[in-house]
């Protein structure tokens, strides 16, 4: 049986999906391969084992049709129906899927209708202009071909995994590891520490008295599919995921340095390092080397590094080189926000849209998570997700929510809604409802693909309407998905100031809007934040900490997030409020 990994049968299905798309096969038949593409590659152990044993079926997604796929695969090396597919396109029509706008049926349209068949035929097509006279088609999309091109967007990157997956593999890796004899402490390191939007591998830091027994331990752990070693007392495995993970035992008195090193971004660290190198002082993941003296210190915890470098220590999420260092020097580090110290969510949604849970468990379980006041914001008449909410209905829910603040006690439940924000950057309810509301979040829904002058307007006009509390997830960007739409964030952050418009983070964690750098300016800029988890579920609440994490690495502290302030506080900023 050959050994197949669950990146590669996962590509095989993703394969599979994209290739019935451009058949044109039914919809539900294409997001069957690719619910299982995701499933498999999602998987903590190794999908060829499960179908060995016959216990394949207990992945998400995968029946016994996918089975008998997956069956086959490991027994034959191929699948028969893939390869049938495969004969009738041009390997490299699914190559021209890889640019933004342009999934298989559009590239199908593009090989009917020009026989443009790979990335180099559509290239000269964009260059010779002939895309534009695809139905469909224009100069606007060529342009983005072109611009796609020169940015290196149609090379194939290198893949990252979202934070909240990587921590999940990475605390696996980390507790398996410390319940080992003799094993003192364990750490994840690198870019998932600084909590990153998203991570390319894993770097793991411990101590152990046999540091052999650990890495032979890490290589034989589940949720590994390959190790080999990277050096005296260091391994490096692969995940059944594909992740690659990095773990380097040291000896206890170095195990602060260490951490320090493969903790702080390139920017960081080569800026203490060269802050250093002119006090004499020469700092590595072998300790700090003092030229006047010729002895270097090493260091058991991190803290003790940044002390004998004179600064304070500085928290993993700032260590970006972005003025951390002056700040550590001079003592103005900030106090830093924490989960706990939201009072209110101000964007959920119900069943009465897309949400899963009703306005009233909702309010109950934000009760029992110790939130003092939850926004109701259901997606409204025309965000072109289907489950909308016409007028009348959000005028008889208006009524529910009010019944149920009478009934509820311990929680404030605010009656609001998540507008779309036109394209002229006006609401999709009018003003005479909105009014009616206890808060009101503008969201951009529809036509992302408006020219960066036109988006930008769009938004500072949602900024400057009187019934529009708050920008949600103002750049619509999805991690590693989907690019922000082009939007001038400068000119929306002053209109946000200047008509004390708020500006959400999303804490979805594919979300994360506004980034860290765009929070951190509206922060400077005197705009009031705030952190929402846009929950579909009670369990998705919990997200609040994935908006934390960005908030933390923009330097944020809880007076400049909005709802860190009790209901009546916060009722008093709201824009409606100052009408």
């Amino acid at each position: 049986m050959p050994d197949f990994t669950n990146a590669a049968i996962a590509q095989y299905f993703d394969e599979l999906g994209d290739l019935y798309e451009l058949d044109g096969a039914v919809v539900h038949r294409v997001m069957a391969y690719r619910n299982a593409a995701k499933a498999v590659r999602d998987a903590p152990v190794s999908v060829a084992a499960l179908a060995k044993e016959g216990r394949v079926t207990t992945l998400p997604g995968i029946g016994k049709t996918l089975e008998e796929k997956i069956v086959t695969l490991l027994d034959t090396g191929g699948i028969p129906s893939l390869d049938r597919l495969r004969a009738k396109f041009p390997p490299g029509l699914l190559d021209m899927t890889r640019l933004p706008g342009l999934g298989p049926k559009r590239a199908r349209k593009l090989f009917d209708d020009l026989r443009i068949d790979s990335l180099d035929a559509l290239r000269e097509a964009a260059e010779s202009e002939r895309l534009r006279g695809v139905r469909g088609f224009g100069p606007k999309f060529e342009q983005a071909v072109l611009e796609a091109f020169a940015a290196g967007v149609a090379e194939r990157p290198a893949p990252r995994v979202l934070l909240p997956r990587a921590l999940g593999i990475g605390e696996q890796i980390t507790s398996a590891l410390r319940s080992l004899p003799g094993v003192d402490r364990v750490e994840l390191a690198g870019s998932a520490r600084r909590l990153a939007d998203s991570v390319k591998d894993l770097d793991v830091i411990a101590t152990a008295s046999d540091p052999k027994a650990l890495t032979g331990a890490f290589a034989r752990l589940d949720v590994i599919e390959s190790a080999g070693s990277a050096g005296e007392n260091a391994v490096r495995g692969r995940t059944h995921s594909g992740l690659a993970v990095d773990v380097r035992v040291v000896e206890p008195d170095l195990f602060g340095n260490l951490l320090q090193h493969f903790t702080g971004s390139k920017d960081h660290n080569m800026q203490l390092r060269e802050a250093m190198v002119r006090r004499g002082l020469h700092v590595s993941e072998y300790g700090i080397l003092d030229d006047a003296t010729g002895e270097t210190t090493r260091c058991a915890r991190e803290e003790e590094v940044y002390e004998r470098l004179g600064l304070a220590w500085i928290p993993p999420e700032l260590r970006e080189g972005r003025g951390e260092l002056e700040a550590a020097a001079a003592g103005t580090l900030p106090r830093l926000i924490e989960v706990s110290d939201l009072k209110g969510e101000l964007h959920s949604h119900t069943v009465l849209s897309d949400g899963r849970q009703t306005a009233e468990e909702m309010a109950l379980a934000a009760r029992e998570r110790g939130l003092e006041y939850i926004a109701h914001t259901d997606h409204s008449a025309t965000h072109g997700f289907g489950n909308h909410v016409d007028p009348d209905t959000l005028k008889a829910q208006i009524e529910h929510v009010r019944e149920l603040n009478e009934r509820i006690e311990g929680i404030e439940l605010l009656i609001g809604t998540e507008t779309n924000i036109l394209p002229d950057g006006s609401p999709d309810y009018d003003d005479e409802l909105l009014a009616e509301l206890d808060w009101v979040v503008g969201s951009v829904h529809t036509s992302f693909g408006m020219a960066e002058h036109e988006m930008t307007k769009r938004l500072v006009a949602a900024c400057e309407h009187p019934w529009i509390d708050a920008i949600g997830h103002p750049t619509g960007r999805k991690i590693e998905r989907r690019k922000p739409y082009a939007v001038d964030m400068n000119r929306v952050i002053e209109a946000a100031a200047r008509t004390h418009t708020m500006l959400e983070i999303n804490a979805a964690p594919d979300r994360r809007d506004l980034n860290d750098v765009h929070a951190r300016n509206a922060r400077d800029a005197g705009v009031k934040i705030l952190i929402d988890s846009d929950a579909h579920g009670v369990r998705e609440l919990a997200l609040a900490r994935w908006g934390v994490a960005t908030a933390r690495r923009a330097w944020l502290t809880p007076d400049d997030v909005a709802n860190t302030r009790p209901w009546p506080e916060f009722a008093a900023m709201r824009k409606r409020a100052r009408a």
